[in-house]
């Protein structure tokens, strides 16, 4: 895996990530927006289908995450200039999205505002919107999840009040299957997760106001093909979003995997890679 820093017109820096030398001529680059609180190194169980598919994985750090600059008051949209940055220091013209959980907001950004350059885009286990109409938000999501989207709706000094406040709290949101799931190859997700929340508080609670404030975009916006993977046992984004966004994208499918939890969906990850390389 080839690191390396991409700056940015603005002075930031993105730390980003390139398994290109694994898979020499890869016919197909796929870009990874990770959840919160992550880092961005393509997701390791993976890179066995990547190769055996012929994908490119990259991925960067998203803002205040590892060894990216931080940009406090970002929104969801600003991922689109940030990928667009990664994927021309990368020299790629056209490349596919993948996001699992807070990434899936992020790689609709990049479909929405890269039209010409994203070919297709998977999500599992997204947000939707914090203002959808007609969708109830917060039905079935756990009480933590509830509580830091409220405290991010409210501001980044009212998130990071919360996290002080309530950091330490912990309420079922994982399933049994997704405590299982980490105990074979996706507790790589453990990894991701211990250098995100060494980057401090602040990152997550900027991503948490992200989600909860305006993305910036409509996901209407997004004509290229979707796929949303989700599990209908979700209690960290209920299946109800994925619902939602497959409704308001013209060219979105929708995959529910029974029983699955926000974890243990990841377990079909590489159907939805096959499903994102068919549509290259």
């Amino acid at each position: 895996m080839r690191e390396l820093d991409v700056p940015l017109p603005d002075g930031r820096t993105l730390h980003a990530y390139d398994a290109g030398d694994d898979v020499p001529g890869a016919a197909v680059a796929v870009l990874w927006h990770h959840g919160t609180p992550n880092t961005g190194a393509p997701p390791a169980p993976l890179l066995p289908a990547a190769q055996r598919l012929g994908v490119r994985w990259v991925g960067y750090d998203r803002p205040g995450y590892g060894g990216s600059t931080p940009n406090p008051g970002r929104d969801v949209v600003s991922a689109a200039a940030d990928a667009a940055a990664v994927a021309d220091a990368l020299g790629l013209d056209r490349f596919a999205v993948m996001g699992h959980s807070g990434g899936g907001p992020h790689a609709l950004a990049c479909a929405a505002r890269l039209p010409d350059r994203v070919t297709a885009a998977a999500c599992g286990a997204g947000l939707a919107p914090a203002d959808a109409e007609l969708l109830d938000y917060f039905a079935g999501m756990a009480d933590s999840g509830v509580a830091a989207l409220t405290a991010g709706a409210a501001g980044r000094e009212a998130r990071l009040r919360h996290e002080r406040e309530h950091g330490e709290s912990y309420d079922p949101e994982f399933t049994h299957g997704d405590l299982e799931t980490l105990r074979g190859p996706w507790g790589w997700l453990m990894e991701v997760v211990n250098a995100g929340v060494a980057s401090g508080p602040e990152p997550a609670a900027d991503d948490d106001v992200a989600y909860a404030s305006p993305w910036g975009f409509d996901p209407a916006e997004v004509r290229a093909p979707v796929l949303l993977l989700h599990g209908d046992a979700d209690r960290v984004a209920p299946l109800g979003h994925s619902r939602w966004l497959s409704d308001r994208m013209p060219d979105a499918e929708l995959r529910v995997v029974r029983g699955a939890g926000h974890l243990s969906v990841l377990e079909h990850a590489e159907d939805a890679l096959e499903w994102l390389v068919a549509r290259a």
